[in-house]
């Protein structure tokens, strides 16, 4: 059986060395066998798996709660399948309100330059209108109410 040292599995993985040794105090993935003579980890292939699956879900923003709920719904398979679709989609409706809202600041931030612009080259028509689409602007950061 092929086994991987810690600093293999980081490597592959992307997660680094203290994450792999937290995820497992925690008991995301674990117990991790032990070189008998060094005591070192030995991650099996298995193990890997589920730690490139996990670095995954921390990519995106996976709370250490839903990791859990994510393996033990993949230990069950096709029972959890339910589960497990309904877990990850409310994570992508997340990161889609992320998303609107960096949009809402991109915009902001953008109409805020051309009023500057505007400024700048003395055109008060432009700057006018400017200002006229930094209201809905401003109303899109949900900041003012």
């Amino acid at each position: 059986m092929t086994t991987f040292t810690i600093h293999d599995v980081s490597t592959r993985s992307g997660l680094s060395e203290p994450t792999l040794r937290y995820y497992e105090d925690v008991g995301l993935i674990g117990p991790i066998d032990r070189d008998e003579s060094s005591g070192h980890r030995r991650y099996s292939s298995r193990d890997l798996d589920t730690l490139e699956a996990l670095s995954c879900l921390r990519a995106v923003g996976v709370s250490i709660e839903d990791m859990r709920t994510y393996l033990r719904n993949r230990a069950r398979g096709r029972e959890a399948a339910a589960e497990q679709r309904d877990l990850l989609l409310r994570h992508a409706a997340r990161i889609e309100a992320e998303i609107a809202a960096q949009r809402a600041r991109l915009g902001y931030l953008r109409e805020k330059a051309a009023m500057w612009d505007a400024r700048d080259r003395g055109d008060t028509a432009a700057e006018a209108e400017s200002i006229a689409r930094l209201v809905d602007a401003v109303e899109g950061l949900g900041v003012l109410r």
